[in-house]
């Protein structure tokens, strides 16, 4: 009898990596700040999101607020040019932030891959957050029309994060993918690349931002892991791996 082939499913992470983060911060950020501000969008954001990561697992597990999360971003961020930004400021652009988060909408490409994917595979979603806020994002998103809800996994719902393996297993066994090939897609490299190998999966590195690859810290999993830069190059590297045309398809 001829061998069986083996199952494939993707999943996916949210914030830049479904669709480009930065997109609803400049739009908040020329809001807020002006047309010409001190500091120019594409300098500030990676520096807001260094001081995000620093208390995020700490705004998660109840230790600080949301609102103080977001104040200490923004501030320290700012400092970091010699700017001082009152905790008033930064809860008022916070909320035309979340604003525009609300509006958040995915590249035709990515649609045109997520399309593509549900085709050829099982499809799920692995994102941290909380449930409100996540499940704005995937609504906005309009994901559900490629990925089940049954397949979508909020860390506050789930009580884990990545890079925990306690969310990936859930959605392994929630998902039935047993004797699966699973490959995950995100751009935290410690969180989405580092979780997905230690629970035994293979992973994508959405690196939008072109980041220096950090070390393996904490790995302990064999599988894959490849980087790609762009949705191109994503959809070139789905396309291949699901066995479809490496050219994209021409509308």
């Amino acid at each position: 009898m001829p061998e069986k082939t083996r199952k494939t499913a993707v999943l996916f992470d949210v914030d830049d990596t479904l669709y480009d983060q930065t997109v609803p911060f400049k739009e908040a950020y020329a809001k807020y700040f002006g047309a010409e501000p001190a500091v120019p969008a594409d300098v500030i954001y990676p520096v807001t999101r260094k001081y995000s990561d620093r208390v995020y697992s700490r705004a998660m597990a109840g230790e600080i607020t949301m609102e103080e999360m977001y104040i200490y971003r923004v501030q320290k961020a700012f400092e970091e040019f010699d700017i001082s930004i009152t905790d008033k400021e930064a809860l008022d652009f916070q909320k035309i932030y979340a604003d525009r988060q609300r509006h958040i909408h995915m590249s035709p490409l990515m649609e045109e891959i997520l399309s593509f994917c549900s085709e050829k595979a099982e499809l799920g979603i692995i994102t941290n957050g909380s449930s409100a806020h996540q499940w704005n994002k995937v609504k906005s998103l309009q994901a559900e029309r490629w990925i089940p809800h049954g397949n979508i996994f909020v860390s506050a719902d789930v009580g884990a994060e990545k890079p925990e393996r306690k969310i990936f297993d859930c959605a392994k066994q929630a998902m039935g993918l047993e004797d699966t090939e699973i490959w995950f897609v995100g751009d935290a490299y410690a969180l989405d690349v580092v979780g997905a190998l230690n629970a035994g999966w293979n992973a994508v590195w959405m690196n939008r931002r072109r980041r220096q690859r950090p070390e393996d810290a904490g790995r302990t999993g064999p599988g894959r892991v490849v980087c790609v830069e762009t949705e191109e190059e994503l959809d070139g590297f789905i396309r291949e791996l699901l066995g479809g045309c490496p050219e994209r398809r021409k509308k």
